[in-house]
């Protein structure tokens, strides 16, 4: 399967939905990475136009692959070695056009419906004929409105049984990323 997933922290909105640049934090880069690493993610990018952010991703990923912590803990150095940092969407999308060797299927990910809606036995599907696959998580409150026009299709919210949907961008992606890759996938039934 040929698939990278991307955290985009420019541009997403606030809660009143203005388009703003959101941090980076130690628990996505590491959470999502682990994540990746366990169904398989190609290129895990991390998307800040900020330059400090930049060299703050860096060094954390430095200490894990590079440095110390790589040492001490050989399978955190594996999972964040999947980690590119970059300053746009734009670049993110150059570097895997170039990896796959063609245009992947941009999909963005979605707290709420969306008119281009995906289901997920389409892209599992699209997945086994080896069709490349960018998938683009949001932080702060999503992908801004500019973003989300520009992707291919959106994936279903997950939804609980209950009326609060508020996941951590590190929680959504480890569910995602099991509906579309894991091991049961294929066999499971209307998600």
């Amino acid at each position: 399967m040929r698939i990278d997933v991307a955290l985009v922290h420019y541009p997403v909105i606030n809660r009143h939905g203005e388009t703003i640049g959101s941090a980076v934090t130690n628990l996505d880069l590491h959470d999502i990475a682990r994540a990746g690493r366990t169904y398989g993610v190609g290129t895990y990018w991390v998307i800040t136009p900020f330059e400090e952010q930049r060299q703050l991703a860096e060094q954390i990923v430095g200490h894990w692959t590079r440095g110390y912590g790589g040492s001490v803990n050989p399978d955190r150095s594996d999972a964040l070695a999947l980690i590119t940092v970059c300053a746009s969407y734009a670049e993110a999308l150059a570097g895997a056009t170039e990896k796959f060797g063609e245009r992947p299927l941009v999909l963005a990910t979605c707290a709420k419906e969306q008119a281009n809606t995906l289901e997920y036995a389409e892209i599992r599907e699209k997945l086994g004929r080896e069709t490349p696959v960018l998938l683009l998580f949001g932080t702060a409150w999503g992908l801004s409105p500019e973003l989300m026009a520009a992707v291919d299709g959106v994936l279903p919210p997950l939804r609980g049984t209950t009326g609060f949907n508020h996941l951590s961008v590190r929680s959504a992606a480890a569910i995602i990323l099991d509906r579309l890759l894991g091991e049961c996938s294929g066999t499971m039934q209307a998600l």
